[in-house]
């Protein structure tokens, strides 16, 4: 009787054990997207846009490029928070923006709560899109670390590319379908 109540105990152990393993985090999400985007994705992709580039004047052409030990370790650092940031905007629970809070300019973009729903209708492409962001940063870290220039301005183009995939869903509206005529 004995080796039967060890065993169950036993055996109750292991699986509150292994449900307590497979139960997510438990994240406490502060800052909406839109802080995400304003505070992180921003400002690092703008650095490494900015990083590297030809500008043509009456002056003359310059090529701007990152040359020394502290300018690379910056942009590493900037790949680094644009890596991560696609983690916090994975984060369930995470809203768009603060209750109340409007577009800029419902012109050119979706209200709040509308890009919350489409993220919510499809949380798998919204995942897909982030982990594409996630992959562009990596491109741009690995030609910062090899300290290559080109290699860090193309990575710039799949980079904007990632930001214009998601903006495309997620951030612009919707054209009207055109009326057809009869």
């Amino acid at each position: 009787m004995h080796a039967i109540r060890v065993s169950v105990l036993v055996g109750s152990l292991l699986l509150v054990g292994a449900c307590r393993a497979q139960q997510p985090a438990d994240y406490r999400p502060t800052a909406t997207v839109k802080d995400i985007m304003d505070s992180i994705v921003d400002p690092s992709a703008d650095a490494l846009w900015d990083s590297v580039g030809t500008t043509i004047s009456a002056a003359g052409t310059e090529q701007r490029a990152p040359h020394t030990d502290e300018e690379w370790a910056n942009l590493r650092r900037r790949t680094v928070q644009l890596i991560e940031a696609t983690n916090l905007l994975l984060i369930p629970g995470r809203h768009v923006a603060r209750p109340g809070e409007k577009a800029e300019d419902p012109k050119i973009q979706l209200a709040p709560e509308q890009i919350e729903a489409l993220i919510n209708e499809d949380r798998q492409a919204w995942t897909r899109r982030a982990h594409g962001l996630h992959d562009a940063a990596v491109e741009a870290q690995k030609a910062i670390e090899a300290r290559n220039a080109e290699a860090l301005l193309d990575a710039g183009d799949v980079l904007d590319k990632a930001c214009e995939n998601c903006h495309l869903t997620y951030w612009y509206p919707r054209k009207p379908a055109a009326a057809t005529s009869k």
